[in-house]
């Protein structure tokens, strides 16, 4: 193919499929916790750290991924004492940290609208050899923690109060997860934008969930989902040109709508199954007593 010969496709192509594959390994835990725009909200936190890394000089990316884990730890922490305050004051970091991405982003001599636009919507034929270094390294970290303690964070997704029961350390891991899910955004930044990262993570995960019944099943067809899309998203980018974040995401609702229609037939042919095979039993009642029947109180 034409598009191979080119050094910065082959490094889009390689980051599009570590995306696909880290952002739903992630975004798992996070449906299984009801908290599916948690990836959102990071990605405006993580702004700020993108405009700090231009105002300072230093690789964007690294600092965007230290300023993210820290907002993702204080969102654990007004979500453990937030009370009735708590949806005010996420709001209030969400917004701020927007607005201060934008603020230090104009301040700094190398910010400008257009790399504004490229870490907000993503620009995947920009990724530099050192930003390939950096998603490798954070993408390891990220399936170290997603695959190596599956159970452990499954349990934890799923009822807090029984991993608590069992000696799990609840906390410890729920602000693994939150900060597994800061690095997801930062490494996925590049390729689908801090704006739409969060699709990224849940959009996959609902589609494998209408065909799918256990755990395992949806962790690995959500990743299948994420590597298609995000490959096939930035191929049609190319080729069509118009900006691959979107057309990832597009490509990803597109096929939640697809499992969604199958899925539908196939609980019904499930529900009728059981039905099926009952058909020929018959219950045999007896027409007489005996006396070993009788139960004395």
């Amino acid at each position: 193919m034409e598009m191979l010969s080119f050094p910065f496709m082959q490094r889009a192509l390689i980051a599009a499929l570590i995306v696909g594959i880290t952002a739903p390994a992630i975004g798992i835990y996070l449906v299984q916790r009801r908290q599916a725009l948690m990836g959102d909200g990071i990605g405006h936190v993580a702004l700020t750290g993108v405009g700090l890394g231009f105002l300072l000089n230093t690789s964007p990316v690294w600092v965007a991924t230290a300023v993210a884990v820290l907002g993702s730890v204080v969102m654990e922490l007004i979500r453990w004492y937030g009370k009735t305050r708590g949806d005010l004051a996420l709001a209030m970091l969400f917004y701020g940290g927007m607005a201060g991405g934008v603020m230090l982003m104009n301040l700094s001599d190398a910010g400008s609208s257009a790399n504004l636009g490229t870490y907000l919507f993503g620009s995947i034929t920009t990724v530099s050899p050192q930003d390939m270094t950096t998603i490798y390294v954070l993408a390891a970290l990220v399936l170290a923690i997603t695959v190596g303690l599956r159970r452990q964070l499954f349990a934890v997704c799923q009822d807090e109060e029984f991993a608590r029961v069992t000696g799990l350390p609840v906390r410890l891991l729920n602000l693994l997860v939150a900060v597994t899910a800061a690095v997801t955004v930062t490494v996925a930044m590049r390729v689908v934008g801090l704006l739409l990262v969060s699709a990224l993570m849940v959009i996959p995960v609902a589609a494998a969930q209408q065909i799918s019944r256990s755990f395992a099943v949806t962790f690995v067809t959500a990743l299948a989902i994420g590597m298609v899309v995000t490959l096939t998203g930035t191929t049609a980018s190319y080729y069509v040109d118009v900006p691959s974040g979107a057309t990832i995401v597009l490509f990803a609702i597109a096929l939640f709508v697809v499992f969604t229609a199958v899925a539908a037939p196939l609980a019904r042919r499930r529900a009728g199954a059981p039905a099926a095979a009952g058909e020929g039993c018959t219950l045999e009642v007896p027409g007489s007593r005996t006396a070993q029947d009788d139960v004395r109180v």
